[in-house]
């Protein structure tokens, strides 16, 4: 079948519809995160437990089609790991947070270093104010994370998951919302 000029605005239509759709959904689900951390923060760690377990399979099957290379153990050693930690994960979800929560204020707090360092580096150009600002907002909050840490694990993970897929479901409806008045035209 093929797709003629006819059918691409009615493609256009539908998919600008599903995104809409997708949007309410991020919405929602950004909402019950920041409403219901906890659980946000155990479905995440469940996620990424499979994720884990997704990739150390990945590895395994590469290491067979590449077992030649003299790389096999490794790969699968990799492979192996990433499933260990994967079912981890999923079989501890509450030690999960705890490991992901600290594991993300080690982050910021590397981040933050490294805007400072951005900083200094480009500073006198125009905006570089911007970097030593955001490795501020960051260690403060690579900080703030580590000290109410292992309190923090619980609500932090999960809010921090809400917010992002609120503004990203919000973001995403008023781009779906402003192609849909484009092709209103």
């Amino acid at each position: 079948m093929s797709v003629t000029s006819t059918h691409i605005p009615l493609m256009v239509k539908t998919s600008v519809g599903s995104s809409i759709v997708l949007s309410i959904v991020m919405i929602v689900a950004g909402i019950l995160g920041i409403l219901l951390p906890p659980l946000a923060g155990i479905v995440a760690t469940v996620f990424f437990g499979w994720l884990l377990i997704f990739v150390g399979v990945a590895h395994l099957i590469f290491a067979w089609h590449t077992r030649g290379t003299g790389a096999l153990l490794w790969q699968v050693l990799i492979g192996v790991v990433y499933m260990l930690i994967g079912a981890y994960l999923l079989f501890n979800p509450l030690v999960g947070i705890l490991s992901l929560t600290l594991a993300l204020a080690i982050y910021l707090f590397a981040e933050g270093v490294l805007e400072f360092i951005m900083g200094f580096l480009v500073r006198g150009m125009p905006g570089s104010g911007w970097l030593f600002f955001d490795g501020i907002i960051t260690l403060v909050l690579a900080i703030l994370i580590w000290r109410a840490w292992p309190f923090s694990a619980p609500w932090i993970f999960g809010t921090l998951l809400g917010i992002s897929m609120l503004f990203s479901g919000f973001a995403r409806l008023m781009i779906s919302l402003a192609a849909r008045r484009a092709l209103a035209v």
